[in-house]
């Protein structure tokens, strides 16, 4: 008897997995709608080429897509700079797709991204936001030759309960298809939360590898030695201004500046003040460049 009924348990669970997975995928597709490219429409990549020896690599955030840098970038080229913002694979395509990424094609595809950069100019400033701004100091310790480095509301010190969720994800994952991840103190001005292309749903699985890629940045840090500005949010509801102030204290660079917000949630580069952060990550990449040429 107890075998049937642990047998019936589990056909129960495995068939509510289906329906919950299927239900949160269509909610997914229904809101973020996918071109006939694969691509959800206005998350492709950015890149806005220059004929200048100084490009800047963007790197988006988790689960988030270029379209939260798209001010950025084009004030940067306004300054004469080329501008790239790849779309990390699984990022900006159908929610399945981000199920089965993980960190290891993110971060490749950021140094591949950094390489091509490279190739075209000769000097690649590094921009990152949350998850790509821990991509951003990875790369900025592997190429000791990157000029500049702009770190806005890195995701560095995952707060403790996304660690217990990353050492729980065997488990949670077998429990459950999506974790929800939509949170309206990530973007607190409503009408670009509107605009947001974030999937609003993980998995237990990449949960666990946003917080390697975070451990992972946090630990290269010491050998970030380029000029870095870093820009934080004090009402940052996914990184603490002490984990913050932590990570900065962790940057090598003799040439660094912590740049406080107040007013503003995660994603910095589209809520509140937006205009400031542009206006000094710009400026912060002038001064920089101009001192060296100097």
């Amino acid at each position: 008897m107890i075998p049937l009924v642990l047998t019936a348990l589990l056909v129960l669970v495995l068939a509510w997995r289906v329906l919950a997975r299927r239900s949160v995928e269509r909610s997914a597709a229904a809101r973020l709608p996918v071109g006939p490219d694969g691509i959800i429409v206005g998350a492709g990549p950015i890149d806005l080429p220059a004929d200048s020896p100084v490009g800047v690599l963007l790197l988006h955030g988790f689960g988030d897509t270029p379209q939260t840098l798209t001010s950025l970038a084009v004030d940067l080229h306004a300054r004469g700079y080329g501008v790239y913002a790849p779309l990390l694979p699984g990022h900006g395509r159908t929610l399945r797709d981000f199920r089965a990424s993980g960190e290891r094609e993110w971060t490749d595809a950021a140094r591949a991204a950094l390489d091509t950069m490279r190739q075209r100019y000769e000097r690649v400033a590094l921009v990152g936001l949350s998850m790509g701004g821990a991509l951003a100091a990875t790369l900025a310790a592997e190429y000791p030759d990157t000029p500049v480095v702009v770190l806005l509301a890195p995701y560095l010190v995952p707060p403790r309960q996304i660690r217990l969720v990353a050492r729980s994800a065997s488990l949670l994952g077998a429990l459950t298809p999506y974790l929800p991840s939509r949170n309206g103190r990530s973007i607190l001005d409503p009408e670009e939360r509107r605009k947001a292309l974030g999937y609003g749903a993980t998995t237990p699985r990449l949960i666990a590898d946003l917080v390697r890629v975070a451990d992972r940045a946090y630990a290269a840090l010491p050998r970030v030695t380029a000029p870095t500005l870093y820009v934080q949010s004090r009402d940052d509801n996914r990184i603490s201004a002490d984990g913050a102030a932590r990570a900065f204290a962790a940057v090598g660079a003799a040439d660094k500046r912590l740049e406080w917000l107040t007013g503003a949630g995660h994603v910095i580069t589209v809520d509140y003040g937006w205009p400031h952060v542009v206006a000094s990550v710009g400026a912060w990449i002038d001064r920089v460049l101009r001192s060296r040429a100097g």
